[in-house]
Parts: structure tokens; sequence; C-alpha cells
């Protein structure tokens, strides 16, 4: 298989939806050609396309347009404008998907049926259009969208151009290209420098970026039992098809797997293969995936190339970002561990709509945090934009994990071992830690703990005098809407409270919390009195 490209942009949708001109529009700003595939049967044949359709035939003309889109994805920097029943073609279908981003136009059927009246100037827009002559072209062009409409769900991105002008339309089509060939942030440490890429429909792409990489060779895919079954074989495809050999080796699900009796096993499973230094470790699956598989990948022949693939909330905006890997100690959480960066992170997220509830809700934890920590301004817009969150709206849910996800590799670009601000990073975890490690790793999730230990945070920071308790309020009011705890009860004091002692940012046998100064900056304190600690445990454990 031809390895995918992102140099072209090929448009798609029904007749009538714009693509032609549009196509002309966003060459001219790119600088690219412009290909109309219609354009190119009638110079091919020198004949319109209706006497095609008259004298030879609809399948004909199928095969003359499968011709000329082969040319034409052969092609680079070209914006190619598809007829709209080429998408039929299972074959025209892949080579799209490999040729370029496809984005197609969308319109309601009695937009395209206007536009076909003003494009031919008379009464029966339809007459150039072979497929739509017909007594009744409105519901003709009805009947023919509803039966193509599942394919152009192929598409990377859709714009509804109903209300659009053409320059909107053309704007959208750009933005997209650049959307989804673009990473939305770099991590550049002293180390290694990587693209994390976040995006609908980014799993397909995975063999190409690792390309891009220069990686090669096997690939071994560590997952667990839950998302391996969703995506494991779709993965393996996508790296078979850009000329990698696949391994897998599958975990059970949950915390009390990362451990050093689970990598060994994968140590064991690595050799009986003879994986080399050169192959690849690519981690499918959530934070406790990515974690012991980075583990792995950093131990392994003193080190193997590791690529993220996050398929959790925390894990796309956190987790994979940042090259924190470890195993857990029956005593403490991520004790046994190094730093080591991924080759690339690419994270999907139509991964996010098969997540259980409970486990989506736990990541938001993660992106208020950084809202808080970092970035007043983009606290404000979850506040703004929680429904659209809770729906999972694909643009908006985007935009907030590209942008945490920048700010994780922001700060990690300028610390990268946790000597300075990535610990503002841990705001909420000294106590979130302390609370899974009591739970024994099962009762809390991680995003769940750490919202709660959001709230101490919060309550020390604002009995300090550093914030208002106003901020307080407004935390916990986002955290509950987004479905996170704010309380719990029932916890081993003592166990917790042991736990918190072997926290990584404990310094000279003292704790370092991370504390809100304002919304939108934090710092590190070491001088919180032991029993404001009993206090601020006493308000979020009942």
């Amino acid at each position: 298989m031809a390895e995918a490209t992102d140099n072209n942009i090929i448009l798609i949708g029904f007749s009538g939806s714009g693509k032609s001109i549009v196509a002309q529009g966003v060459a001219r700003r790119l600088g690219w050609q412009a290909i109309d595939t219609d354009d190119e049967i009638v110079k091919l044949t020198g004949k319109p396309i209706s006497d095609i359709f008259a004298q030879q035939g609809e399948e004909r003309f199928r095969e003359l347009e499968s011709q000329v889109l082969q040319q034409a994805c052969a092609r680079s920097k070209a914006v190619i404008a598809m007829g709209g029943g080429a998408i039929l073609n299972a074959g025209n279908r892949e080579l799209m998907s490999r040729s370029g981003v496809v984005v197609c136009l969308e319109a309601k059927p009695r937009t395209i049926r206007q536009r076909l009246l003003q494009n031919t100037g008379g009464s029966n827009g339809t007459q150039v259009r072979p497929l739509l002559a017909s007594a009744n072209p409105m519901q003709r062009i009805e009947q023919l969208k509803s039966s193509r409409q599942s394919y152009y769900a192929m598409a990377d991105w859709t714009v509804h151009t109903d209300e659009l002008s053409l320059e909107q339309v053309s704007d959208e089509v750009g933005r997209a290209w650049r959307y989804l060939t673009q990473p939305a942030c770099q991590v550049v440490t002293a180390t290694q420098q990587y693209p994390v890429f976040v995006g609908r429909g980014w799993l397909k792409r995975l063999g190409r970026e690792m390309r891009r990489a220069g990686l090669s060779g096997s690939a071994y895919i560590i997952s667990d039992k839950t998302v391996f079954p969703l995506y494991g074989q779709r993965l393996s495809q996508v790296l078979e098809g850009a000329g990698f050999t696949i391994g897998s080796y599958v975990v059970p699900p949950g915390e009390t797997t990362k451990s050093l009796d689970t990598a060994t096993a994968i140590y064991d499973f690595l050799a009986e293969r003879h994986a080399e230094r050169g192959d690849t470790i690519v981690a499918l699956g959530g934070g406790m995936v990515g974690d012991l598989a980075g583990f792995v990948a950093a131990t392994y022949l003193r080190g193997m190339p590791l690529v993220q693939v996050p398929t959790s909330l925390v894990a796309m905006v956190d987790a994979s970002i940042g090259g924190k890997v470890a195993v857990n100690h029956p005593r403490a959480k991520n004790i046994i561990g190094a730093f080591y960066q991924p080759r690339l992170v690419l994270a999907d997220i139509d991964a996010l709509a098969s997540l259980p509830y409970r486990e989506l809700v736990s990541g938001w934890a993660e992106v208020i945090k950084h809202g808080l920590i970092l970035d007043a301004e983009y606290f404000c817009f979850l506040e703004q934009s929680v429904e659209r969150l809770l729906r999972l709206e694909p643009e908006t849910t985007t935009v907030a994990v590209a942008r945490s996800a920048a700010i994780k590799a922001q700060i990690v670009s300028e610390d990268e071992k946790e000597q300075g601000q990535r610990t503002l990073l841990n705001y909420g975890h000294t106590v979130g830690h302390g609370l899974e490690a009591a739970g024994g790793y099962e009762r809390f999730l991680h995003g769940e703990a750490v919202a709660i230990g959001m709230m101490a945070a919060a309550f020390i920071s604002q009995r300090l005098g550093m914030i208002p308790v106003e901020l307080v309020e407004r935390q916990e009011h986002l955290l509950e809407r987004l479905g996170l705890p704010t309380r719990c009860t029932g916890v081993d004091r003592q166990a917790m409270l042991a736990a918190m002692k072997l926290d990584k940012k404990v310094q000279k046998k003292e704790t370092r919390w991370v504390l809100l100064k304002e919304l939108g900056q934090a710092v590190v304190r070491q001088d919180v009195p032991h029993n404001l600690v009993l206090a601020a445990l006493d308000e979020v454990i009942r």
C-alpha cells in the first residue's frame, strides 16, 4: 500500500455543494493546483458528461472517473473536486483517504436545488446533471443524497455550506487542512522533540506519522482487554499498511496491572519475538497502559522507541505527554519509573465516544487543572462550554483537548525532569495519589481522586489567604458540572497519610504543596502547617 500523504485536499459532496468553485478558491489561497475530475473526464474523452452517460452509460463514466482520480491523486499540492458519486466506489474511497485530507461540503437538499437552478440560469437546474434528470428533481436529490450520506461520513472534516459564502467555505476548508495536518503542539526537551496530534479520525494516520518520525521494523502494540478489542485490529491494519510487522500484548485493565510483574511478562513476550532496539513500542490505551508500556520501552534493551496512542481523556491531555513512565509499588503509585519521552503522541478524539461514562468524566479533572494553574482564559472557556463538552461536541471537544495538551507540552518543554515549573502540574495530586493508594488503586479513578485532591488544595490556598472563597466555589462548581466528585467518605486516613509521605514531591521529609495563588497561577509551598492539612482532609473526607 502506498504511504498516506497530506499534500492534497480532496473535496467530496453532493452535486451543487460547491466543490468545483471552492477548489479553485482554496487552491488560489494555497498556491496549489485545482483539479475538477468532471473537467478531466471531458478533456480525456472530448465529450460532455451528459453525452458519456447517454452513449456509454454510467458504468463507463465511473470507470473514467476512477481513472482520472488515480491521476489526480498521484499529484502533490492539488485541491481535487470530486464528482458527487465518486465515493460509491470502495477503491476510490481508499485512494482518497490515503492521498490527502478529505473534506465533505454538505448542503441541504433545498439549498442544492436552488444552487443548481442558479448555475444553469433556467427553470430546470438538473439538465446538466444526468443522474438528476427527473420529473421531480427535488425528490430525486433527496433520494440520491440519502443513499450516499453514509459514504460521505468517510470525510476527515465536514463543512456545512448552506449559510456560508464562497469565501467562508474556502476559509473553513483551509482551516480544516491546517488543523488535520499540523500537530496540536510540539514538545521540545533536551532529550527529544516530538509532535502531539489531536483530532478526529487520526488513528488511521498513525502509520504515516510513525514513518515520518523515522520509525520502521516491528511495532509491538501494548494494550488492555478493554481497549484492544475496540481498536487493536484497526490499528494493526493501519500499521501493516504502512509496512510495519505487528505484535501485540494485551493486559488486564486497571491500576493493579501496572506492576513490575506485568512489565516482566511483557519483557518475556519481547524476548520471545527477538524484539530489537530499533523496533517500536506502541501504547494503545489509557494512562495505565501508557505508563506501563512506556516503562517497558524505557528499560527493555536500554530503550526502544515509544509511540503513545491515548484513548482516554486523562491520557490524551496529560499522561501520554511528557515522558513520565512508571509502574506502581504496593506502598505508593508511580515510584518506580523514569523520564522517557515518546517519539510522537497521537490522540483520536473519536475514541472518547467509546469510554464508559465514569472513565470519561475522570479525565475532565486534568483538563480543569490546567486552566486553574496555568491559563485563566482556558478555565473560563471550560466554564462556558460544559454542555457541549458533556455531549462530546466534536469541535469544542477537540479544541479543549488540544489546548490542554498544548499547556502540558509547554510545561514539559520548559522543565522535562520536574525540577521547577513542571511540579505545578501536580495540583491536587498529593491528596489524589494518597486517596488512590488508600483505596488500593481500585476505589478511585485517577481523575476522581485528583478532583477531590484539588478541593483540598484549594481549601488550603484559601485558608492561607492566597485566594478568595469565590475561586474555591468556582472550582467546585465546574468540577461538579462535569460530573466529578468533590468529597468522599470511608477512606482509611492513616493509609492515606502514609502514602502522602511517599509522594514524589516530598523534599527533605517535607511535603511540597501545589497551591493556587490566583486563577491561572499556582505556586509550590513547603510551609503548610500539618494541622491545616488535617483540616483540609476533614473538609473533603467525611
